[in-house]
């Protein structure tokens, strides 16, 4: 088994007391994609930032396959590190034309015109090496920062919030196109986010952060369907939240009991489903349906709000038990007229159920 080319070991930060990074870990193997995820001001960029060598850790380790670059109290400087960096705002110097730009991190020892113009083909700018940056759309320029990034052959790639300046349909090409040379080079990539759809699309592994810490690691599928908390399920998508006490490890609501294995009883819970989750049954009209294994009891809503998002719709429903509004998403057209009656169905195995804090 391969060493992780990049290993972060209780990593923190403090500002004038305040603790921004707090005992971070992380691997990051070759040619992996992880991705730092999180709301703005929770300790990602500057996680980036000191693994970049631009900000000293308070305590822990950094290596690179293996190598101790810093440790809190040694640390080596940026431009002895094998990483590359890539930001949202490209940083191309606006006086050097592409080709020179591209060049301008490379060793001596190599030959500059062979690697440029490997580089450009690989991202597809040969015909635009004499050009400006000036000259060039966003595309055009991010696609030169990643040949310039790529030059010297760095073993790691840092991305911070790379693609946040470009719209989105030209974000998910050049996003793609990236991911496809940074895998053929096999360099490492952690990256910067606050995206869940930018970090689900393209991480190997998402870190979700939170208050400075790593409140939750895994591969997208796993972190989006089991997540470790409320905050985290409500991070990635919208939830709806219904309400309960526990009682014998159950929780009782209108859509049937739930189980709550290992909560005390007379806690509280939230029980949280998405609403691609929420079932609206079209074929009883005003009766009930029997309960199923997967999606228990349905329960009567009437409808609020429908609007129409393109792929799906969403219908808001006051539900009759308890006056709550709980949304749900439903492929293709439905837009039925406020005070409809409609009953709905829950799948049970798509439900979280949290101590409510």
């Amino acid at each position: 088994m391969s060493h992780p080319r990049l290993s972060l070991k209780d990593i923190s930060k403090s500002y004038d007391g305040r603790r921004v990074v707090s005992d971070v870990s992380l691997d990051v193997m070759p040619g992996q994609v992880t991705c730092l995820l999180g709301p703005s001001g929770c300790g990602k960029s500057t996680t980036l930032r000191i693994v970049a060598g631009v900000e000293e850790q308070d305590t822990g380790t950094i290596h690179v396959d293996g190598d101790l670059i810093a440790d809190g109290t040694t640390m080596r400087p940026p431009e002895q590190r094998p990483i590359g960096l890539i930001f949202q705002d490209f940083a191309l110097f606006p006086h050097l034309s592409v080709a020179q730009n591209v060049a301008f991190g490379l060793r001596r020892t190599e030959d500059p015109a062979a690697r440029v113009k490997e580089l450009l083909g690989k991202v597809g700018m040969t015909a635009y090496i004499d050009r400006f940056p000036h000259e060039l759309s966003g595309g055009e320029q991010q696609r030169v920062a990643l040949a310039r990034a790529l030059a010297p052959r760095p073993k790691i790639m840092l991305m911070d919030e790379p693609f946040s300046g470009l719209d989105d349909r030209l974000r998910d090409d050049i996003r793609d196109e990236t991911l496809d040379v940074l895998t053929a080079e096999g360099t490492a990539v952690l990256l910067v986010t606050h995206e869940p759809t930018e970090a689900m699309r393209m991480a190997d592994e998402i870190a979700l952060m939170r208050d400075g810490r790593i409140v939750q690691r895994g591969a997208p599928y796993n972190i989006y369907n089991t997540p470790v908390d409320r905050a985290a399920a409500g991070f990635f998508s919208d939830i709806n939240t219904i309400k309960g006490t526990v009682n014998g490890a159950l929780t009782q609501t209108a859509f049937g009991q739930f189980l709550a294995p290992g909560v005390p009883d007379g806690t509280e819970v939230d029980i949280c489903i998405r609403p691609q989750h929420l079932k609206i049954d079209f074929d009883r009209g005003g009766r009930g349906p029997s309960p199923t294994p997967v999606e228990g009891t349905a329960a009567l809503g009437v409808v609020k709000r429908s609007r129409f998002l393109g792929s799906e719709s969403l219908v808001d429903l006051k539900m009759e038990f308890d006056g709550s509004v709980l949304t749900a998403a439903v492929p293709s057209v439905f837009l039925p007229k406020p005070g409809t009656p409609l009953w709905v169905m829950i799948r049970r195995d798509r439900c979280f159920v949290f101590p409510r804090t």
